[in-house]
């Protein structure tokens, strides 16, 4: 029987390894950075055409490769950062396997130019699937410069698979400032499609920190920094106020490598526990300095996750370090012993005690209650205690046996409703109840608000409990969702358009669903730098910050990317839905709960909000009836 098994050539194997190190052009964005940075390189560009898909080029002035480094480094596991086994315990490098290279040039058409400091002259290589088609000198400046063109173009299932520009380049942009992130002290600059998006000058990590997420975080970070024998912790962590409903704005680095950590995470989140509210997440960057030999990085390709030896003591380092922090900078709560300046200048303060105050005080009840003994908890029965003979009123709106509901006309603002309280009392009937619940002058049943967060109504089997924001939220899902179907929102023009300045990513994803949105009312123009002017916005959002508002959005957005796999407009519409959604705690008019119950039921499906939570709870008498042990 012959032989089966045999030795894949090269270049195919070189593909299957590809495939886990470079899932797309973001993947490329990774390696080639990191490789610039363990190069020794200060200077640092990136240059991407077509979100990757056309050209990736990374230009550095590093130490070069040799005519033979140059073609070496395409090989598959030939690397300058280990030489031993004991050396994948000593890791300092980014790269470290010597896969990054060699799958590249698997799946795309390389170029590297390259010269060593000192050098007269450098070295061309062109490689194509894995096949080196050129060799030879060239003159370039020192440093690397090494080019990915025509991505996956052997692979066309790959690249079919790949997103849309706005997507991919929005991972690029991910990749591109984890890794400028790590190294303030080096300059990095992006350029998408000969357009400039980041130009990041040396400096220090708060500096960077603002430079990439924006100048108003300058004054929200409180700086951390915590120093011991096993490890440190330094960084800055965001003020309460800049807590987001996503994670985007959270990085940890371990030796300057960017990781991802649910455990670390939770730890941050703890420190924050009492602080934000709990749907919130805090922005945080925050390197660990440790030993490698307490640090297992050869997990994932992608290097990313990795394992401590000792987990539990750097949750309880980071813990501590951010909660130090916080404390000391007066972010949780603590007791202030200083007088307020402007008690300084009360009367009582500022101006003489007077004999005759000083009298007048001593003869009141207050000051015999404090001065003579056992006479503390004592109630002078002289004064006005006949006020004190209703104290149950106070309560009886919130009693476990009475409940409140109010009687008035649909025109009738909340404010001015007269209160009616009623006590459960054995002979009260659903009639008098209906009485008190009807308008008298439309002789119709109106709906009653619970807790500013639910709407009561009645219906011929009982009664339904209504969520206002998720029917909110249901109402207006379908209604985005027929305007991107049929007919185009209308747009209310704003009388002195807005300038919307967003990072990078952000700008990024916006530039994506600029069609969706501006068929969903919102009339918005790219006017460079991330910058776009907003001239108009849906005729049914009320108009002010929209700055705030679209940021809303987009958190919203994002916070749907990462709990759904859905496309992109459908994740719009729930995002626009969720974010423009009557909230909880607001206080609805007659009128505006009855649109809400009349636009809901003609609803297609009027039970669940978009994200699956019921919209209102029906009850039955005959439930009702079993309840109270009433019987048929």
């Amino acid at each position: 029987m012959a032989d089966i098994i045999n030795l894949l050539p090269d270049n195919i194997a070189n593909q299957i390894a590809a495939g886990e190190v470079i899932q797309r052009p973001a993947s490329a964005v990774k390696e080639l950075l990191e490789n610039a940075v363990d190069a020794g390189a200060t200077e640092i560009q990136l240059i991407i055409k077509d979100a990757g898909k056309e050209l990736v080029q990374v230009i550095d002035n590093g130490g070069g490769m040799s005519e033979t480094d140059a073609r070496m480094c395409f090989e598959r596991h030939a690397t300058s950062k280990i030489q031993s086994i004991d050396d994948l315990f000593q890791i300092t490098t980014m790269g470290f396997r010597g896969e990054a290279l060699a799958s590249i040039a698997a799946v795309a058409q390389v170029e590297l130019k390259t010269r060593k400091k000192g050098a007269d002259v450098g070295s061309y290589v062109e490689i194509d699937n894995s096949f080196v088609k050129k060799q030879e000198p060239c003159q370039t400046a020192e440093g690397t410069s090494i080019a990915m063109k025509n991505l996956f173009f052997n692979v066309p299932a790959r690249r079919n698979f790949l997103k849309s520009n706005a997507a991919e380049m929005r991972h690029i942009v991910d990749e591109f400032i984890r890794v400028a992130m790590s190294f303030p002290q080096l300059q990095f600059s992006l350029t998408s499609n000969n357009q400039q998006l980041f130009h990041l000058d040396k400096g220090s990590l708060k500096q960077r920190i603002v430079a990439i997420l924006g100048q108003h975080y300058n004054a929200r970070l409180v700086s951390v920094k915590e120093t011991t024998d096993y490890m440190n912790v330094y960084g800055f962590v965001g003020k309460p106020e800049t807590a987001k409903k996503t994670r985007g704005d959270q990085f940890f680095f371990v030796n300057n490598r960017f990781i991802k950590s649910s455990y670390l995470n939770h730890a941050v989140m703890n420190a924050f526990a009492d602080i934000i509210p709990a749907d919130g997440f805090p922005l945080y960057v925050l390197f660990i300095d440790v030993n490698p030999e307490h640090v297992d990085i050869n997990v994932h390709p992608t290097k990313q996750e990795i394992k401590f030896d000792d987990e539990k003591l750097m949750y309880a380092f980071v813990q501590s370090a951010v909660k130090h922090s916080l404390a000391q900078f007066s972010i949780t709560a603590t007791l202030d012993f200083d007088l307020d300046p402007s008690i300084q200048a009360l009367d009582a303060v500022s101006k003489p005690f007077t004999a005759q105050q000083q009298n007048e005080s001593t003869l009141s009840p207050l000051y015999k209650s404090f001065t003579q003994a056992n006479q503390a908890h004592m109630i002078d029965k002289s004064s006005n205690s006949s006020n004190l003979k209703h104290w149950k009123d106070l309560y009886e709106t919130n009693s476990n046996d009475s409940y409140t509901t109010s009687t008035y006309t649909a025109e009738q603002e909340p404010e001015t409703r007269p209160a009616v309280t009623y006590e459960s009392q054995p002979h009260a009937t659903a009639s008098v109840i209906d009485e008190r619940w009807q308008d008298t002058a439309t002789d119709q049943k109106v709906p009653v608000q619970i807790q500013q967060q639910y709407i009561l109504s009645q219906i011929k089997s009982g009664f339904i409990l209504i969520d206002q924001q998720a029917a909110h939220e249901r109402i207006l899902y379908e209604r985005y969702q027929r305007a991107l179907l049929e007919t185009p929102m209308a747009t209310q023009q704003s009388l002195f358009p807005q300038t919307l300045q967003l990072p990078p990513a952000d700008a990024a994803l916006v530039s994506e669903m600029l069609g969706d949105l501006q068929t969903l009312g919102y009339d918005l123009e790219p006017f460079g730098n991330n910058t776009f002017i907003v001239r108009g916005t849906p005729a049914d959002i009320q108009n002010g910050n929209n700055q705030a508002t679209i940021e809303n959005l987009l958190e919203q957005f994002k916070n749907f990317s990462h709990e759904l796999k859905v496309n992109t407009r459908e994740q719009l519409i729930r995002s626009m839905a969720r974010n423009n959604a009557i909230p909880a705690g607001k206080i609805l008019a007659a009128r505006e709960m009855q649109n809400i119950i009349d636009e809901l039921f003609a609803c297609s499906m009027p039970n669940v909000a978009p994200g699956g939570k019921f919209t209102f709870i029906s009850f039955k008498l005959t439930d009702l009836a079993r309840m109270f042990e009433r019987g048929n």
